[in-house]
C-alpha cells in the first residue's frame, strides 16, 4: 500500500497541518502507511498522531524517506537547491511564472520527483477539492480591518499573536475598530476567499459592497475601488483578469486607505494590484506605499494560519476523501495535477 510522509513545515508562523489525526486513523484502517515528522510547531501535537498508530519520524527528515514515500506538505521547501526525487504533495506557486517557482520545477527536474498541486488538484468542472480558501479570507478580512484601526490611530500593524480562535479575533478587532466602522469592498466576493472575508465583516457590522465576475467584465478602469476605505482581493490571478488597482491608484483622489491583497501574488505578471511588488510578512503585516495620504497594502501569503486548528481541520476533512484515494495516482485529481505539473517542467 500507499506510503504517506507527513513532513514538519519549515516556515515561520506556519501551523497548519493538511492531515489530522482522525485522517490519518482513516488512512492507516485502509491500509496507508502513515509516517509524521515531529513538530513542537504543528497546531496539533504530534503525541496525537502517535496515539492513533502513525510512525514518528525526525524533524525535516523527509529528504531520507524511502523513494516510494509520498511527501505531504502545505508550505514551500527549503530553497536549499537540492534535486527532488520524491513524489511531492504541496502548493508549489509554481505555473505563473513566479521566479521562485521556475527554481522549483528545476529541482524536480533535476531529481526526476513530481509536484501534486495543491491549488490544482480539481474536479472534472475545475474547481478545486480542497482549499483553504474560506479561511483566507476571514483571516484576511481581519488583518486588513485591523491595518486600518492601527492607521486611524498612527501606528502601524504589529504581529498579530495569540489568536485561539474565531470568536477571540472579532473580539479584538471589536476593540481595535472601537466603534469606527470602516466601508469594504470585496472583488471576488462569491468566491470561497470572498465569503470568509464578507463573513468577517458582516459579524462585525461593517458595510461591504460584493462584487464578482459581472462587475468587473467591463475589464475597468475601476473608480468604485477609490471609493471605500478598504479594498479587498480574493480572486486567483490568471491570464486575462483585469487590473483592480493600477499604479496610479496612489496618488489619485481616494478614499482608499488599506488593500488586503489576499490573493497575494504580487511576483505574477497577472497581478491586479500594481501597487507593490512583495509580499508581507506577519513581523510586518502591511507595506506602506504611499503617505499623506496613507495607502498600506496588507498581503500576507498563508494568512489561514492566524487560525491554524480551524483552517487545518475544515481543509483536511475536504481533502481527505481523495488522500484515500492515492493508490489510484494515474486517474482522477491526481492525474490531472501530475498532468499540470508535467506541462509546465
Amino acid at each position: 500500500m500507499t506510503h504517506i510522509w507527513l513532513r514538519a513545515e519549515p516556515r515561520h508562523h506556519e501551523t497548519r497541518v493538511g492531515l489530522t489525526p482522525a485522517g490519518a486513523a482513516e488512512m492507516l484502517a485502509a491500509g496507508f502507511t502513515v509516517t509524521v515528522e515531529d513538530s513542537t510547531d504543528r497546531c496539533i501535537p504530534t503525541s496525537e498522531y502517535s496515539e492513533v498508530g502513525c510512525g514518528i519520524a525526525p524533524l525535516g527528515s523527509w529528504p531520507d524517506a524511502p523513494l516510494d514515500a509520498i511527501i505531504f506538505g502545505l508550505k514551500e521547501l527549503p530553497e536549499d537547491g537540492t534535486p527532488l526525487i520524491h513524489r511531492h504533495i504541496m502548493f508549489g506557486h509554481a505555473y505563473k511564472d513566479q521566479p521562485s517557482g521556475r527554481i522549483l520545477l528545476d529541482r524536480f527536474k533535476e531529481g526526476g520527483g513530481t509536484l501534486y498541486d495543491l491549488e490544482y488538484l480539481v474536479d472534472l468542472d475545475g474547481r478545486r477539492v480542497a482549499a483553504f480558501g474560506y479561511w483566507a479570507g476571514y483571516a484576511g478580512s481581519a488583518m486588513s480591518l485591523l491595518a486600518w484601526a492601527a492607521q486611524q490611530n498612527g501606528t502601524g500593524l504589529a504581529d498579530v499573536q495569540g489568536v485561539s480562535d474565531a470568536s477571540d479575533l472579532q473580539e479584538r478587532i471589536a476593540t481595535a475598530l472601537n466603534g469606527q466602522k470602516p466601508t469594504t469592498l470585496i472583488i471576488g466576493a462569491l468566491g470561497r476567499v470572498g465569503t470568509g472575508a464578507a463573513d468577517l465583516c458582516k459579524a462585525l457590522g461593517l458595510s461591504v459592497t460584493g462584487w464578482d465576475i459581472a462587475e468587473t467584465a467591463s475589464g475597468g478602469p475601476f473608480p468604485q475601488v477609490l471609493q471605500h476605505d478598504i479594498f479587498l482581493n480574493c480572486i486567483l490571478a490568471r491570464h486575462g483578469t483585469p487590473v483592480f488597482v493600477p499604479a496610479s491608484t496612489v496618488t489619485d483622489p481616494r478614499k482608499l486607505r488599506v488593500i488586503g491583497d489576499i490573493a497575494c501574488d504580487p511576483d505574477s505578471d497577472f497581478s491586479p494590484i500594481k501597487v507593490y511588488d512583495r509580499a508581507t510578512t506577519w513581523a510586518s503585516p502591511v507595506l506602506r506605499v504611499h503617505d499623506a495620504p496613507p495607502l498600506d497594502v496588507m498581503a500576507i501569503d498563508n494568512l489561514p494560519s492566524l487560525l491554524p486548528r480551524e483552517s487545518s481541520e475544515d481543509f483536511a476533512a475536504q481533502l481527505l476523501p481523495h488522500l484515500l484515494g492515492l493508490d489510484n495516482l494515474g486517474d482522477g485529481v491526481w492525474e490531472r495535477a501530475r498532468s499540470e505539473f508535467s506541462a509546465h517542467l
